[in-house]
């Protein structure tokens, strides 16, 4: 293309029109006293701009996928195609949480480089990471160099599971808003069944790790390629301009331009009117002030974090890795034959996964985020005490803990997995939005890390029942902190987020 989409031009707007399904909005009171213009836009021009940041999730799936796979064929004396396949469990688990170890250090360099870059150069950057981490991991001549790839890959998967829900958030009409964002878990549930069913046709192939891995670059080079295309986030642009990190005119302009190529044609006029009222609506929560490491720890911005991290804390510590680890033990108990195949169970659960995401992602707009996740997190209480109950007292009855796995399975992906990452999108102010969810994931990623690890040592020392009861009780604490602390943010513009919920 001949201009950089960071500074678009009218020329280069989409023509988008009712044909492609131009939605208007209503009328909102503003910040300020004053009324919001219709949010007018159209649908084909909201597929792109969510799209394209999703597949970082999309890629993320599929590694936890294929991962699972590639450990069994690279241990394969007769078809991994390596001199170096009689590897450890240490070397295993390098392989395997290598990419994780990635992820938090993408976490920390996401909380010091995003606002610098903007969430558009950042997921650049995390897609090109994405395809040198699966070249050299691929290409791999030795174990090392795998590890590195694994690592590299990891850092990607950092900045992406930052960058992508914030770009989402500010550039999706607030009415569709929780849906796109929760979209997102769904590509990353989407990822992981792609990932399991590849590398199940792949796993007795000479040397199928390699391929395993290297299959996920032309998505990763399509990312790249869809994010240089599309424009900057206006509201980032916006911010700059108050805080003084550029002409006002300039990136005023440069938002408008960017505003009319998310929208389509559907919002005619309006763009200036909107990227105005935006502009007021920053200046009346104080956006324009510089952000100060230690405000993040003060104020609304302390709220912000607290409800952002502690709802993907809890997302991490109410049981899932150790459920799911149970899940072909429990299947086979019930009967399920093919559940002696690990790779089987993971895609069968997949696709209940992604059933239920599907359905959490058409409802999340209308029923809100609140009533999602006080519903979905009863669900995983009670399922969570029914495991506990099977492993102690009920192990000649597996019928309960199928029901159990099932709707454990199903209530997490109605709740914490796709609404988790919905409000950390949504919940910082703009001028700390960068560095509240780099937080943000690295408690994830984090909390990810440690129950991985303590997991074995804890079904060991307890038991399975009392884990899961111990899971039970993590739930029911996780209740009390949405029902107190966590907002309603449905059909709300992240300016009114910022001023109504903090």
């Amino acid at each position: 293309m001949a201009s950089d989409p960071e500074q678009p031009t009218l020329s280069s707007l989409g023509k988008v029109g009712k044909s492609s399904g131009e939605i208007g909005g209503v009328e909102e009171p503003l910040l300020n006293g004053g009324t919001h213009t219709s949010e007018n836009y159209s649908i084909a021009s909201a597929i792109f701009p969510f799209l394209f940041p999703a597949l970082g999730g999309l890629l993320y799936g599929y590694d936890i996928g294929s991962t699972s796979c590639a450990t069994i064929s690279i241990k394969s004396a007769t078809s991994s195609g390596i001199s170096w396949y009689n590897l450890n469990s240490v070397d295993i688990g390098l392989i395997t949480s290598g990419s994780l170890y990635g992820a938090l250090i993408g976490s920390v360099l996401a909380f010091n480089i995003a606002d610098f870059l903007g969430r558009r150069r950042e997921l650049i950057l995390a897609a090109f990471l994405y395809l040198v981490g699966a070249l050299v991991t691929a290409l791999a001549p030795a174990f090392a160099v795998m590890v590195i790839g694994r690592f590299v890959f990891g850092i990607g998967i950092g900045l992406a599971m930052h960058a992508a829900p914030m770009y989402i958030a500010e550039t999706a009409p607030s009415h569709i808003r929780g849906q796109l964002i929760s979209l997102k878990e769904f590509f990353i549930v989407l990822g992981m069944v792609a990932g399991y069913g590849i590398g199940s046709l792949l796993v007795d192939t000479v040397a199928g790790w390699r391929y395993m891995y290297v299959a996920s670059t032309p998505l990763a080079v399509i990312m790249g390629i869809g994010m240089w295309w599309l424009p900057a986030s206006p509201r980032w642009l916006l911010l700059r301009a108050i805080q003084g990190k550029g002409s006002m005119q300039e990136l005023r302009e440069t938002a408008i331009c960017c505003l009319r190529r998310l929208r389509g044609e559907a919002i005619g006029d309006t763009a200036p009117v909107k990227v105005d009222e935006i502009l007021d609506e920053l200046a009346v929560v104080g956006e324009e002030k510089e952000v100060k490491l230690i405000e993040v720890f003060r104020g609304k911005c302390l709220k912000a974090l607290t409800i952002g991290a502690g709802l993907v804390l809890f997302q991490q510590i109410t049981g899932q890795p150790s459920v799911l680890y149970y899940a072909a033990s429990i299947l086979q108990s019930a009967g399920f034959s093919l559940a002696s195949d690990a790779t089987r169970v993971s895609i069968l659960l997949g696709l209940f996964k992604l059933i239920m995401t599907g359905i959490a992602v058409l409802v999340v707009d209308r029923l809100g985020r609140r009533p999602l996740l006080l519903g979905g997190v009863s669900g995983m209480v009670i399922s969570l005490f029914l495991l506990g109950s099977y492993y102690i007292f009920l192990d000649d009855v597996p019928v309960v803990a199928v029901a159990a796995l099932l709707l454990y399975v199903g209530c997490y992906q109605l709740s914490f997995g796709p609404i988790g990452w919905l409000m950390i999108s949504e919940i910082f102010p703009l001028r700390l939005r960068g560095r509240g969810l780099g937080i943000a994931v690295l408690v994830n990623f984090g909390a990810n890390a440690i129950v991985t690890f303590a997991f074995s040592p804890l079904k060991e020392w307890l038991g399975a029942g009392i884990l899961f009861y111990v899971f039970g009780a993590i739930a029911v604490l996780s209740l009390v902190f949405i029902f107190f602390i966590v907002p309603e943010t449905k059909g709300l513009t992240l300016e009114e987020i910022e001023a109504k919920c903090l």
